[in-house]
Formats: C-alpha cells, structure tokens, sequence
C-alpha cells in the first residue's frame, strides 16, 4: 500500500493536533512535520519533500497565500487549502486556487460540533485524488482588464454547458475570459464547491471576462451573451415556458439523492431535451462520475459533448467516465478547448 507524507500548516496548535491526528486514522497518510506560518512551509516543504500540505490561510509571518505562491514557485507540490466559509475566506480560497492550490476544505466540516474530528472515507478517497492530482505546469491565472474583442460567430448552438470539479476553477480561467463580448450563447457552468463560494467565483470571472458573469437565479430567464454561476448548496435546471422563453429553475430539491449540489448530470437531465441538438456540453477536470450519466442524455437528444483529454486533466475522473462510457464526441487538451468550441459553434 503506498503510503503519503503530509505536512500540517497551521498557526492553531488545537488545529495541528487536529488535523495530524485525522490524517493518521488512515495507513495510507503520514505526518513528517508540521508548520506554524508561512515562513516553516516553505522551508519544510523544501527540506522534507511532503507528498500533500494542508495549508492554513490566515498566519502569523507569512500568510497560506503567500507561502503557497513561494512553493509552487520553488517546489511544487500537491497543496489543499483549509477554509473558511465567509465571505472573505471564499475569495481567499479562490485565490488559493489560482495561485496552484489543487482543492480545499472547510474547516467547520473538518471539526464536528463536540470538536470531533470528521474522517469519513469519502474524505480520504478526495484526499488521495488530491495528492495524486497532476500539478499545473504554470499558474493559469488571467489578469487582464475587460475589453470589447468582436467576432464573426456563426451560430449553430444555443447553449454552451461546462461542468467541473477538482482543478476546475483555473481551467475555467483558461476558456471564460477568451469568449467575445458578441457570443449570442449563454454559457452555464456547474462547479462542485461548497455553499458560499460560487458567488464570490462569479464575481471574480465578470471581472475577468468580456462577457458578464453572474450567479444563476430562480426563475432568471437565459439570456444570451451572459456566463451563469450554478450556485451551490442547490440544484439548477432549466424550464421552457410555452412562449418559448427558457428560465432556470434554482432549488433545494431534498426529494432527489445527488452526491453533488449542483449535480452536473441533473443539470444536463434538464437541458438535453429542451436544447436538443443545438446543446454543446464540455466536462473539465474533476474527481468522480458525475456528468456521464448526463452526458448520455445529451447524446440521447442527439447534442454534442467535448471532453478535456488526460494530459492537462488535473484530476482525470469525469473526462474520463464520459469518455470510456462512449459519450464523448472529441477530447481536447485545455489549452486547445477554447479555440475548439469556437470552431464549433
């Protein structure tokens, strides 16, 4: 059985002792150090050569983001970031993300109400994915002001559908700010992400992007030329009304079992029939299953689904589900997605 080396970053000795004590519950993980700030990560990342850091934000000396910046700079490393889930911890994480961290967790769900901790299996399974997740060669960050660039688009789509996981939100910042301020399509992504952060990561993309980026809404009609967040903690859908008009339809619909809120394959369910052949859906990076069942009822209703092939994958779990089930039309590495969806509508 391989076994993973871990350091724990953390200016909380309760925290430390928390999170070494979890982590040793499993054969497969084991604590070689931990780090107080910043400053203690990046030189025991360097002298110990950890498999995985759990990296706190908020640190004396050095904060999580600047010690996490340093390490991918000098020596990368798998790096999962332990969050908070307000407002401004959101917008750090998702910082975090940028900057080469491959996933994060939240606090509150890691330490129960009696300060027990939580070491359900399907934690370590994420953790594992986490450490064995490819590394990003380069940070994909985007920092360019919002500018009108005009293209001839000759449409032969009506809706463009991006679903993702781990790894999702720097591959999203690969595709979403190239889109033309004229795109007469709306775009829908579905990012699994805790409650509280699609927001902030909707925010932070209409800053970004030519287009206007913003968190889908109840009964919010689809409009064209607009990028829609699903928010998370619920479920999107879509609705057509007899005028032809198609709306989303946001709940948190407790009668339907879904490891995921959004659940790409519920979203997908939705939008197959209504969009039929003129639906192109793209899954990215992610740990898992979910979008193949999806997936297969685009193809049901004839639409057409790109998959991001293994080379760029950080995590290749859903690419490749759909993949090997035979929905994919074409697989494309990341740098190549754009100019491919592109070409095709």
């Amino acid at each position: 059985m391989k076994q993973y080396s871990v350091l724990v970053v953390d200016d909380s000795a309760f925290m430390r002792r928390a999170i070494s004590n979890m982590l040793e519950e499993d054969p497969q993980f084991h604590v070689i150090g931990i780090a107080r700030n910043g400053v203690e990560a990046v030189e025991k990342v360097q002298r110990l050569k950890p498999d995985l850091v759990t990296m706190d934000v908020e640190m004396p000396k050095m904060n999580g983001l600047q010690a996490l910046e340093q390490i991918m700079q000098s020596n990368p490393v798998s790096v999962v970031m332990l969050s908070s889930r307000t407002g401004e911890g959101a917008k750090e994480t998702l910082h975090a993300l940028e900057l080469g961290a491959v996933d994060f967790f939240l606090k509150e769900n890691l330490i129960g109400p009696q300060n027990g901790v939580n070491h359900s299996q399907e934690f370590f399974m994420r953790l594992r994915g986490i450490v064995e997740a490819k590394l990003p060669r380069e940070a994909k960050v985007v920092y360019s002001e919002r500018k009108e660039v005009r293209k001839r688009i000759s449409q032969s789509t009506d809706l463009i559908f991006i679903g993702c996981s781990t790894g999702g939100p720097s591959a999203l910042q690969t595709i979403l700010p190239h889109f033309p301020a004229n795109l007469p399509i709306p775009i829908v992504v579905a990012q699994h992400m805790p409650p509280g952060f699609t927001k902030p990561l909707a925010e932070r993309f209409n800053s970004l992007c030519q287009l206007n980026v913003k968190e889908a809404q109840n009964g919010q009609i689809v409009r064209k030329g607009t990028i829609y967040i699903a928010p998370s903690g619920f479920q999107t859908r879509f609705e057509k009304k007899p005028d032809g008009t198609v709306i989303f339809k946001v709940d948190n619909d407790e009668a339907v079992e879904a490891l995921y809120k959004p659940s790409i394959d519920i979203t997908l369910n939705s939008a197959a029939p209504i969009f039929t052949d003129r639906l192109l859906s793209v899954i990215l990076t992610g740990m898992g299953v979910d979008g193949m069942q999806g997936c297969g009822i685009v193809k049901k209703y004839h639409g057409s689904v790109f998959v991001e092939s293994e080379d760029s994958c950080i995590v290749y779990g859903m690419p490749k589900a759909v993949l090997e089930a035979g929905y994919a039309d074409r697989q494309f590495s990341l740098s190549q997605m754009y100019q491919e969806i592109m070409s095709f509508i």
